[in-house]
């Protein structure tokens, strides 16, 4: 008897479970799945697509095949009939010379200019002495600027070392940042930083100093760019150094001697002749957000719209890296993600050409720069193509292709954060989809504002929710091949991939289908809304 009562229970369990299904939802679905998905990635990821770097070759060909695909499944280019939404970009690199006494230093090699400190008008100079002001430092018991005016002049010191010979106490480039701040306030004409790593630099300040920067042209960015520079400040290394030095008769190594032997400043004025200029130089870039509209079909609804993003850039190649693969296929991150909203888009398509179409609109919107800084998605929220008081929801998928190790023993899980930030009704939503639909574990560890790996923060979704909009980011963790040449397609899991992607599916068609949209009850700092 007991028997029977246990199998009447579950026979009613799931016959409650699968009226709480919408059929049409299941139905259009099964087009969300590991083959589909192997279809994508294996294009996207693969090594013809170089790492789809922003503003590269490998991030064109991405745009191009994205746009293709939701014009061949049926959805609408949104801006102005088309797909893309261009973003006013270019690369910033640096023309810089130094010379001493007529003699041309070799930047990179020699001395090297930050880029980011120079504005757009640039800065050049020409000076007959140079003010030593050795280590800097102003403190008790020893002054390298006692008696000493630097308002005019162009200043050398040293960018770390105390005056006994030690090295640095704490954090060098902090100091040397102080020194800096200082002698600009007291308006030195510019600062020359003796930096000894300049003769054996590393590789990767090497690229990071030669590789164009990417800078979107924001109001706040123009802004900065073209406002008024700062006090030049010049890396030199010690070749150039014992140059200056020779035009007193001395050399660094000796100066250093002398100081930490008399614990006496040797702050003077050295005769030579220096020169001096830097320039920016800027050149446009392609770069463009790829967006697919799918419009609602009812006729009130249809104004507010529902936006699934997803970050297709990665980081291309790197030169550098060790062993012969060079290119970061961004497979996972956030090849992965794409790869969803290509096949959530594909799904809704056929529902509406089925005329089961959703009753809200939906944008699915592929960004790029998201490795640069959220640059696509800070685009597109200050020049949205759709209404921000009209989006109701933003769900945002950054990596659903792998796992990390705290959930080795089980990958049935996805990281949702950020869902109930905002809205403590897009939060009962989205479980709910997961518990009628999938039923994976839903971790929720890195949820809050005070993570220290500040997730919350660093994919797209955080444009829209500074704005007020709700979100919800799936993320399956960090693995040892997060920005690696080894987030390899081969390192997929592809059924857990479809898996992930379905649940995000059957929570964007609740939302998109709902008689409300999800009520923002809190503020940015999670407190209640009065």
């Amino acid at each position: 008897m007991k028997k029977h009562l246990l199998y009447a229970g579950l026979v009613l369990t799931m016959a409650c479970s699968a009226t709480a299904q919408n059929k049409d939802a299941v139905k259009f679905s099964k087009t969300i799945n590991k083959d589909n998905a192997y279809k994508h990635l294996s294009v996207i990821a693969s090594d013809a697509y170089e790492g789809r770097e922003t503003g590269k070759k490998g991030g064109w060909m991405t745009a191009d095949y994205i746009k293709n695909f939701f014009k061949k499944i049926g959805l609408k280019g949104p801006v102005n009939g088309d797909y893309f939404q261009p973003i006013d970009m270019m690369t910033v690199s640096l023309s810089q010379v130094l010379t001493v006494n007529g003699q041309p230093a070799e930047a990179i090699k020699d001395f090297y200019i930050v880029p980011q400190t120079v504005s757009g008008a640039g800065f050049g100079f020409n000076t007959s002495s140079v003010l030593f002001a050795g280590y800097g430092l102003k403190k008790e018991g020893y002054n390298d600027f006692e008696g000493i005016n630097v308002a005019g002049k162009v200043v050398m010191i040293f960018k770390s070392g105390e005056p006994n010979g030690t090295a640095s106490a704490g954090n060098s480039r902090s100091a040397a940042m102080a020194k800096i701040k200082y002698l600009t306030e007291q308006k030195a004409a510019a600062v020359l930083v003796i930096d000894p790593t300049i003769d054996a630099m590393p590789e990767n300040l090497k690229n990071y100093l030669t590789t164009p920067s990417l800078v979107m042209k924001t109001k706040e960015e123009i802004e900065k760019l073209n406002g008024p520079q700062q006090t030049p400040v010049i890396n030199i290394g010690t070749v150039v150094a014992d140059q200056i030095f020779a035009a007193a008769k001395t050399n660094l190594a000796d100066v250093k001697k002398k100081i930490a032997e008399s614990t006496k400043p040797a702050s003077q004025e050295i005769n030579v002749s220096i020169s001096a200029s830097a320039k920016r130089v800027e050149e446009k870039v392609r770069a463009e957000n790829v967006l697919g509209f799918l419009e609602g079909s009812d006729p009130k609804l249809k104004q507010e719209v529902l936006v699934v993003t997803a970050h297709y850039d990665h980081i291309g190649i790197t030169p550098e890296a060790k062993g012969t693969d060079k290119i970061n296929n961004g497979a996972d991150d956030d090849g992965s993600g794409t790869t969803g909203v290509l096949m959530l888009a594909e799904a809704f398509a056929n529902a509406k050409k089925a005329g089961k179409g959703p009753k809200r609109s939906v944008l699915f919107m592929t960004v790029t720069g998201e490795e640069k800084g959220l640059l696509g998605s800070e685009w597109y929220s200050e020049h949205p193509i759709f209404p921000l008081e009209n989006t109701i929801t933003n769900l945002n998928i950054d990596m659903i292709g792998r796992g990390d190790k705290d959930h080795a023993a089980d990958n049935n899980f996805v990281y949702i954060i950020g869902s109930d930030m905002l809205s403590t009704e897009l939060d009962q939503i989205g479980k709910k989809a997961n518990k009628e639909y999938v039923n994976i574990e839903l971790d929720e560890r890195y949820n809050n504002r005070t993570d220290p790996n500040r997730f919350y923060y660093r994919s797209d979704h955080y444009n829209f929710a500074k704005h007020g909009i709700p979100v919800i980011f799936y993320f399956n963790g960090v693995h040892d091949d997060y920005h690696q040449p080894g987030d390899e397609i081969s390192k997929i899991d592809f059924p857990m991939l479809a898996k992930r992607a379905r649940l995000v599916y059957f929570t964007a068609w609740e939302l998109a289908n709902r008689a409300n949209r999800p009520k923002v009850d809190k503020n940015a700092d999670g407190t209640k809304k009065d």
